[in-house]
Formats: C-alpha cells, structure tokens, sequence
C-alpha cells in the first residue's frame, strides 16, 4: 500500500509538472509524453506507448488526456491513473474557472480581446478541420462519408442529430470500407501494453457502467428536479461521443450548453478560443462552461461537476477496454467501423466550422481579415495555438485602447 501510494505521488509530480508546460493540443502532448515517459524516464517501451496511443485514438474522449491516465494507471493502479488526471488537468482548469469568474464579472462578453478570441477559435477549427480532413479523407469513400455527414447536419441542426451521424458512420465504415481499411490501417504493433491490474471480470464491469450511465443518466435526468444530474448527463455523453480529440468536443458541447441556453454563444466560443492559450487538455473548456450555467449557486460547483462528467467516460474506458486491447485491435471489422466514425467526425467539424463558430464570430470584411491573419499565422508560418491566442487577445485590446490614449497624450 506504501509503495502505491509514493508511486502515485511520483505519478502526480510529473504530471504536474506537464499539465503546466504542455501545450500545443493532443499531438503535441503525446509527443511530449514519449519524450517523458519513453526516453527519459523508461516507463514503458515505444512499442507499448505506441499500442496505448493507438487504444487512446480508438476511444472517444480526449486522446493525450486518456494516454496520461493509463500510464499513470500502468505505473500505480487507480491511484496513479486518478494522479495522472489531476495533475495534467488541474492547471487548466483552474485557470478557466478563473477566466469564467472574469467572464462573469466583466460585462456582456463585448470586450476586444473576447471578441478577437472567437475570431481566432474560427482559425483554429479551421485548421483542424483541414489537418483531420487529410489525414482521416484518404480515399473517396471515407471523403464521401465525411461530407454526407457534413450536410446532413447543416441541413438538420438538431443536437440527436449528431450522434445518429457518428452512428451512422460507424455503419458506413463497417459496411463500406471493410478490405479497405484492412489495408491501410496497420494492425497492432508486436508489443502489446501490459494490462496493468485489470482483469477482464474488472474490465467488463467497468465497461458495463460506462453503458449504464450513458442509458439511465438520461432517464435521471428527465424525472429528477436536480440540475446536477441534467448537467452531469450532458457533460458525460459529450466526452462519451467525442471521436477524434480535443476540436471534435465544440459542436457536441455546443448542442449540449448553447441550444437549451444554459450557456449564450459568446461566453462559449470565447471560451473556446481561450483554451486554446493554455497548456493541458482542450476538454477543460468544460470548466469555464459548468461555471457559467445558471442552475447551480455557485460557479465553482458547475465546474466540478461539468469537469468529472466530462472525463468520467475515460476513467470507465481506458481501464476498461486495456485487458481486451489486443483481440479487439486486430480484428478488421473494428477498425472499419472506426475508419467511417472518424470520417464521420471530420464531417461534424466541418459543419461547426460553418455553425456556430463563423457565424457566430464573423459579422463583416474587418473580422474576417483577423480571421484570415490567425489562419496565415497558425498555417503558413505554423505558430503554435496558443502564442496566436495570447497574441491576438493582446493585439485586439491594444487596438481598442489606441484611440483613448493617443487622445491623452
């Protein structure tokens, strides 16, 4: 019990320590994790980060977020999974809690550097939605896939309509593209991650509740007066439907908080474009939404309880799914189905980057040339994310002022 316990403090330092450093979204922080974990530190071999890296792209949720956990729970158990969590994420987080108190007290959301945040989180997604585009569209069927997906959700913006559309890809993708897929996605590297402490009994309860929750919170939800239970349900199907990272969770979240008015659409793509300044995990934006939602006293428990519902799919998967990793990895149909999900989510994107993100950020010619700057910057001269944020924030408020203080002088 000693011996857990100081390897899950160990485990906690170090990601600490990479919850305040990391940025540059989910590749950057998986490269950073094989700097750490691989070559430096020697805590497991690059055929098993690669294997996890692999089990964390299968999964939805946060895919960096869910490589931390399961090393952390591949080094110490559960403790050093729950340590590995908190110390990559609590950084953030605390810190879009704070943003959303300024939020809060600082007006309607009409401030320059806001606005010069939603106006960057256009370029942003855009730029996502083109790096996933070719790296997911490698061939006209999963391209056809993505763009079906694209205008069936244009043409229908109704929040179930999201989740029928991944479905739906996942059909397609085992239907279509079985031999395809087959070929071009490798199967599982020689050396498998070893499967912890898990055993497959444990694995499955673990994967039972994860579907438990996502059928009965609903249910929950609909027959119980506390807020709690509707935010925890909306919160833990975003991070259980989420394919394909970090960008993918904007239109889910969107369809979960803007639509029924818990959170207006400023406060939320502004939001967005501030996660993007800080290190750590895209999906603590889940904070900054929880403490904004009305039905909760104070803000700080909207954030606990957006933040743990948000994650929660994670804890229940990685464990979950490690003992059966190999089996399920090799066999093509699974990797077909997640050929069409992918596809499908690269659709979803596209039709965000049209909804809410640029109309509800672009409104003339002056803030679609900030958009393009953002884009020139983050594509052509690659700045990272979050040096285009941190400037274009700085910038738009310089601009503002400009005209008061050459007044005064």
């Amino acid at each position: 019990m000693a011996r857990t316990a100081l390897s899950a403090a160990r485990v906690l330092g170090v990601f600490l320590r990479l919850g305040l450093t990391s940025f540059g979204g989910p590749v950057a922080h998986l490269a950073i994790f094989h700097d750490e974990f691989v070559t430096r530190r020697r805590w497991l071999d690059a055929a098993a980060y690669a294997d996890l890296v692999a089990l964390c792209q299968f999964l939805p949720g946060p895919a960096s977020s869910q490589a931390g956990l399961a090393i952390g729970y591949l080094r110490a158990g559960y403790p050093g999974a729950a340590m590995a969590w908190l110390g990559f994420t609590a950084p953030s987080a605390a810190i879009m809690t704070l943003l959303a108190y300024g939020f809060a007290l600082g007006g309607n959301g009409e401030a320059a550097w806001l606005h010069a945040l939603k106006l960057v989180a256009v370029a942003v997604v855009a730029q996502a939605a083109w790096t996933m585009g070719r790296s997911l569209w490698t061939d006209r069927r999963r391209t056809a896939i993505g763009f079906v997906s694209a205008i069936v959700l244009l043409a229908f913006p109704l929040p179930a309509m999201q989740f029928a559309v991944i479905a739906a890809g996942a059909v397609a993708g085992w239907w279509l593209l079985d031999a395809e897929t087959v070929a071009r996605i490798p199967p599982r590297s020689a050396s498998a991650p070893p499967a912890g402490r898990a055993s497959r009994r444990t694995g499955a309860a673990l994967l039972a509740v994860f579907a438990l929750l996502i059928i009965g919170l609903p249910l929950a939800a609909g027959v119980s007066d506390l807020p709690g239970i509707a935010v925890f349900d909306s919160f833990y199907r975003a991070g259980a439907l989420v394919f394909g990272g970090g960008h993918v969770v904007l239109p889910l979240l969107e369809a979960e908080v803007v639509a029924p008015g818990w959170v207006g659409r400023d406060e939320f793509l502004a939001g967005y474009g501030a996660a993007q300044a800080l290190p750590g995990p895209l999906f603590t934006i889940a904070a900054f939404l929880g403490a904004h939602i009305p039905s909760f006293e104070s803000p700080l428990t909207g954030a606990l309880v957006a933040l743990l519902a948000i994650f929660t799919p994670s804890f229940l998967l990685v464990p979950g799914l490690l003992p059966y990793w190999s089996g399920l990895r090799a066999r093509p149909s699974a990797r077909a189905a997640l050929a069409g999900v992918n596809a499908a989510v690269v659709g979803l994107l596209l039709a965000a980057l049209y909804d809410p993100v640029f109309t509800g950020s672009v409104h003339g010619a002056a803030d679609f040339a900030w958009v393009l700057g953002a884009f020139a910057f983050l594509f052509v001269l690659r700045w990272p994310p979050w040096l285009v944020v941190v400037l274009a924030a700085v910038a738009a408020e310089a601009a503002h002022r400009a005209p008061e203080l050459l007044a005064g002088i």
